[in-house]
C-alpha cells in the first residue's frame, strides 16, 4: 500500500549528535515533523522513521504487533550510534514507551529521553476484553487528532484493529516492568487534559524509572498531541535546551552542527 501523502518517514543528516523521533500508535510521522524539522535546521541529525503497518491503511496494521514496531526504532537508533557521537530519544504516546524501551536496552548509548504524553496501559474495561474482543471484532473507534489547536489535525487511522491493540497493551506491561532500567536524563512533557492517555501513565513513568535527572513539565494548553497543538513550541524549544545541556557542542555559535 502506498503511503498516505505528509505520512512519510523523515531523515536529516546533520552533525555529530543525533536525535531519533518515535511517533504513536496508528499516528504517523507527520504528528512529529514539524518537531523533527526545528531539530534539524539547528544542525541536528535526526531520524523519524515509519513504523511498520501505520501510515497506510488500518487494514495493515492488523498483522503488525509490538516487535515489529520496537525492531524498527532499534534500528533506527543502531543506524545513528553508528553516525554520531552523542544520541538522543524522544516519543509521543507509545512512542515515549518505545523510546522508554530503548533506553532500558542500551543503557548508556542513549544521551536522554524526551518523552510527550507517555503511554504505560491500555485503560478501561474495553482492555481486559481484548485477548477475546479482537477475535470476534476487527476494529473499534479511532484515536487520532486529540488536538485543541482549532485548523491542527494529524494523519492517523480513523479505525484501532484489535489485534494490534491487544499486541500494545502486552508491549505497556513489558516496558512497565523495564522502567527500573531507565538510568538516563529525562523530560516528561505531559497535557493536563489528555483523551488518550491519563496524566496518571506520567506519573507511573515517573514513579518507577531510576532516572535522577528527571524534569516534569505540565502543558495547559494542549491535547494528546501536543506536538502539533497549542504547545507545540515550548515541547520543541524544551527539548533542544535539554540536548544543550547534555550535549555541549549544541547550541554555541559557531558549533550547532556538533563540530
Amino acid at each position: 500500500m502506498p503511503v498516505i501523502p505528509g505520512a512519510e518517514p523523515y531523515r536529516h543528516e546533520g552533525g555529530e549528535v543525533g536525535v531519533l523521533l518515535c511517533h504513536g500508535f496508528t499516528g504517523s510521522p507527520q504528528s512529529l515533523r514539524p518537531w523533527a524539522e526545528y531539530l534539524a535546521e539547528r544542525g541536528l541529525t535526526v531520524s523519524l522513521p515509519l513504523l511498520p503497518g501505520h501510515g497506510t491503511r488500518w487494514e495493515d496494521m492488523q498483522v503488525t504487533g509490538w516487535q515489529d514496531w520496537y525492531a524498527e526504532v532499534d534500528r533506527a537508533l543502531r543506524e545513528l550510534l553508528d553516525r554520531c557521537s552523542q544520541v538522543f530519544v524522544f516519543g509521543l504516546s507509545m512512542g515515549a514507551a518505545l523510546a522508554l524501551r530503548l533506553a532500558a536496552k542500551h543503557g548508556d548509548e542513549v544521551a536522554g529521553l524526551v518523552l510527550v504524553n507517555p503511554g504505560n496501559k491500555v485503560h478501561g474495561l474495553a482492555a481486559r476484553a481484548l485477548p477475546v474482543a479482537r477475535h470476534l471484532v476487527r476494529s473499534t473507534k479511532g484515536i487520532a487528532s486529540d488536538i485543541a489547536k482549532e485548523g491542527s489535525s494529524e494523519i492517523g487511522y480513523d479505525r484501532v484493529p484489535l489485534h494490534a491493540a491487544h499486541s500494545l497493551r502486552n508491549f505497556f506491561r513489558i516496558v512497565d516492568r523495564e522502567l527500573p532500567q531507565v538510568t538516563q536524563p529525562l523530560v516528561v512533557l505531559h497535557s493536563t487534559q489528555d483523551h488518550v492517555v491519563p496524566p496518571v501513565d506520567s506519573a507511573r513513568v515517573l514513579s518507577r524509572i531510576s532516572s535522577t535527572d528527571v524534569e516534569e513539565i505540565l502543558l495547559e494548553q494542549s491535547y494528546h498531541v501536543a506536538t502539533l497543538d497549542h504547545d507545540a513550541g515550548r515541547i520543541f524549544e524544551e527539548s533542544y535546551a535539554f540536548i544543550g545541556r547534555l550535549a555541549p557542542s549544541i547550541g554555541k555559535e559557531g558549533t550547532a552542527t556538533g563540530g
